[in-house]
């Protein structure tokens, strides 16, 4: 149901699963292990499997905390793009990726909820694309301390309002990773 013209294919992004990032993110062992059982079954399903990765000062690139955690492995034929603002399609090469593999329907997970997750899904969406949020595949931090609700909450409550987002000649949508379809 894009508005994408002649993109009729499904993409998985994993957007900043990377050691600084989800070092203490909540459910972050359980939530790993969602993404991984996605990219095996995208893989499986020759479903094209695309990397986000962010640097900034704090997430240098090359440093360890820059780095994806060691149980999510990126194929060497998989895209990974690089990006430095919150939504992964600004300022990088993610559009012309996904354009490339005739992608018009995003199925997103990753880090973090509140901050890239929505910048990305918002982003994806007001340029045409479908959008699937994996309920139970993306995560963020306890950030309480700042007077954010609780982390559960963020998820939650992301969860929710994603569930029933629809626009003209695209949708939006949250399942959890037992449901994704690839198809």
């Amino acid at each position: 149901m894009t508005t994408l013209t002649d993109r009729p294919n499904t993409a998985l992004l994993v957007i900043d699963v990377q050691n600084g990032v989800v070092a203490n993110a909540h459910d972050r062992d359980h939530v790993i292990a969602n993404i991984g059982a996605l990219v095996d079954r995208a893989r499986a399903a020759d479903v094209p499997v695309v990397w986000v990765q962010h640097s900034d000062a704090d997430l240098v690139k090359g440093s360890d905390p820059w780095q994806y955690v060691p149980e999510l492995v990126r194929a060497d034929a998989e895209p990974l793009v690089h990006k430095n603002f919150g939504d992964s399609f600004e300022a990088t090469e993610l559009e012309q990726v996904l354009a490339e593999r005739g992608v018009g329907r995003l199925v997103v997970t990753g880090a973090q909820t509140d901050a890239c997750i929505r910048s990305t899904i918002h982003g994806a969406f007001a340029r045409g694309y479908d959008v699937t949020l994996v309920g139970d595949a993306h995560t963020t931090e306890d950030l309480t301390a700042y007077g954010a609700p609780s982390p559960d909450q963020v998820i939650a409550h992301t969860n929710l309002y994603w569930r029933y987002q629809q626009a003209p000649g695209r949708s939006g949508g949250t399942v959890e990773t037992a449901e994704v379809s690839f198809a």
